[in-house]
């Protein structure tokens, strides 16, 4: 049975599938994005950085968009491979993400509910969420709705924690997720059924060689559900509110001499039930990337991406939003010394937004432009690593913006890594905020809005004690400025008012044996509205995440998951503290076959992730897999 919050406080124009914020100490008028269109318009994308690096485990390309292993990174990187992701056997991509540390999860009712991550404390619009390269959060609301990407789609998952504004641009305050999609050169398939109707299939096949290859990989899911809301909720209708997701992958690569031309593209399309009516929500990611040397010490990467949304609400209140984003990418790399490496480069993106009310015939229609340029330097002398990155933003629409970073390490062994960075970070704010017309629920846009600005200290280190240990340690301590806040006075407004500060710390720990395999995380934060004096909306200030497993001789695996949230502030009170735990089995059955079994909410636990909306109780997903050899 799905458990109950209590009722929500949400405006009856609220977000079209529930309310939940974007974050911060205010509501904004952010009504949640989705998903994106089955049918692929070949808006063409690929990783700036991608290549065969990504096949490498220990390497990570999303820091300081360069290859770098893991180990010599100086920042706090999470990196989840595909058979992390398998060995999970998460039901979604949330739940994924949720488990990691410094990232909060904020979710209104079941799958395919509006789905918002929230990284070290930070507002939802400040991390930046790219797809194979490119920018894919709505320019509407300025937040990427994380419930649609099906897992099955995923390769490789990056999350770089702290600033990465003087690499990437706006919206890197908090951090960075890069999500990067499965190449399907050997053959998949997954049947898969479980609680509340849940039914899916995936497949996935591909053809070609090093040089060259085409590949598609393609998807559907749908599930029943339950009510979102509970009686307590201005919107309450006691029907299952259902799911259904249908999404879609290309990608082809070939060899042009020395260069290497490649493609990818990613579409979903999500019809989301919800207690007033329906949300179809319709996105779509991808590019062309021309890369390889120029020279003995040289490499260049030039990449064309586009990513759009599509989101429509038929209820009591209709509304259609359009976002459209297409961005040009040009990263040279120089090698310098015997272990350094220079970064320029040069970037355009254009954006475009419209947003069309029929119940009340408010609409906007807005775009802007902007152009960047950066230099990035990363060597080692010695024991000493060094990173120090500078970029400046220009946009036609809030002028510039100069953001940099450093960072410092000191390796005196194999097994031991010390760290020390700064770094700034800046956000421009989306249309919503810009140019929402004013209908009298206390939201209306501002576009004399300044760019939000912030400023973080980061020390850790990582520690490999021993042959498959590895400990990892952040502390950090940010501050915010120019927060967006619709709080003008005598207005409904958006002005720049707030100031925000988010400290915390983050210890990871993972052991990966030949049988056992085990690790978690802890996190603490302190976050708090420096205007208000409150903890900032729906940020748990401790969160832990523990996982045991073990492999039989015959390859039977079995394993427990654990997850702890404390109590957080909420729109209407404070959701308590909850503890819940997961089983999972992985059983091989011969010629790349695997049956897996996954049982949520063990303890059948009533709890509250967003007040007003319920969450699910004991559940359970069946899936049969084959995996086909490369």
């Amino acid at each position: 049975m799905p458990r109950r919050g209590r009722a929500s406080s949400c405006p009856p124009r609220g977000p079209s599938r529930g309310c939940a914020s974007s974050g911060g100490s205010t509501m904004s008028p952010l009504f949640r994005s989705g998903a994106l269109r089955a049918a692929i318009l070949v808006s063409l994308s690929t990783p700036v950085l991608a290549g065969e690096a990504l096949t490498l485990d220990a390497v990570q390309v999303t820091a300081g968009r360069v290859e770098r292993p893991v180990g010599e990174t100086l920042a706090s990187v999470t990196v989840l491979t595909r058979e992390d992701i398998e060995a999970s056997q998460a039901p979604d991509l949330a739940d994924l993400l949720a488990r990691q540390a410094g990232v909060d999860l904020a979710r209104t009712g079941g799958p395919g509910s509006a789905t918002t991550v929230f990284l070290r404390g930070g507002n939802a619009p400040h991390t930046l969420v790219m797809v194979d390269g490119v920018r894919v959060s709505s320019t509407g609301q300025g937040v990427f709705d994380f419930a649609h990407l099906p897992v099955e789609q995923i390769e490789r998952i990056e999350i770089v924690r702290g600033p990465r504004a003087a690499i990437w641009g706006s919206d890197a305050i908090a951090g960075v997720i890069h999500i990067f999609t499965r190449d399907p050169s050997a053959s998949s398939l997954r049947l898969l059924g479980g609680s509340y109707g849940r039914r899916g299939a995936s497949a996935a096949t591909g053809l070609g060689d090093q040089d060259r290859g085409l590949g598609v990989s393609a998807g559907w899911q749908r599930l029943r559900g339950f009510s979102a809301t509970n009686a307590g909720s201005w919107a309450f209708d006691p029907d299952d509110d259902g799911y259904r997701n249908r999404n879609l992958s290309l990608r082809g690569r070939t060899a042009l001499g020395n260069q290497r031309l490649a493609f990818q593209a990613l579409a979903t399309d999500a019809d989301v039930e919800f207690d007033q009516g329906t949300t179809r929500a319709r996105n779509s990611s991808g590019g062309l990337t021309l890369g390889g040397a120029l020279g003995a010490r040289w490499t260049h990467q030039l990449s064309l991406g586009h990513a759009r949304e599509d989101l429509d609400t038929v209820s009591g209140y209709s509304n259609s939003f359009r976002s459209r984003r297409t961005s040009l990418d040009w990263i040279n790399t120089l090698a310098v010394g015997s272990a350094g490496s220079l970064n320029l480069g040069l970037g355009w993106q254009d954006e475009e937004g419209v947003s069309a009310n029929v119940f009340d015939g408010q609409t906007f229609a807005r775009n802007r432009s902007s152009r960047a340029a950066f230099a990035g330097y990363g060597g080692r002398f010695g024991a000493h690593l060094l990173d120090l990155s500078l970029r400046h933003d220009h946009s036609n629409q809030f002028g510039g913006a100069t953001t940099a970073n450093a960072a410092w390490g000191w390796a005196p062994s194999e097994a031991l890594l010390l760290r020390l960075g700064w770094g700034e970070g800046f956000r421009a704010p989306n249309f919503n905020e810009l140019y929402y017309p004013d209908t009298g629920y206390g939201y209306a846009g501002n576009p004399g809005l300044r760019p939000e600005r912030s400023e973080t200290w980061e020390a850790g280190l990582a520690w490999t004690p021993a042959a498959g240990h590895r400990v990892d340690l952040s502390l950090y301590h940010t501050r915010v400025r120019d927060l967006v806040a619709f709080a003008a006075p005598g207005t409904n407004n958006a002005i720049n008012i707030n100031r925000a500060h988010m400290d915390g710390a983050e210890l990871e720990y993972r052991f990966d044996g030949r049988a056992w395999r085990w690790g978690g995380n802890l996190a603490w934060l302190d976050s708090e509205d420096e205007a208000t004096g409150l903890a900032l909306l729906r940020r748990a200030r401790h969160k832990a995440h523990v996982d045991l497993g073990y492999r039989f001789a015959g390859g039977l695996e079995l394993a427990i998951d654990g997850d702890y949230v404390s109590s957080r502030r909420d729109v209407g009170g404070n959701p308590a503290a909850y503890a819940l735990a997961h089983l999972r089995l992985a059983w091989p059955l011969g010629e790349g076959w695997r049956l897996e079994a996954r049982i949520e909410n063990l303890g059948d636990r009533d709890y509250t992730v967003v007040q007003g909306f319920n969450t699910p109780g004991r559940s359970g997903v069946l899936s049969v897999v084959w995996n086909g050899k490369h």
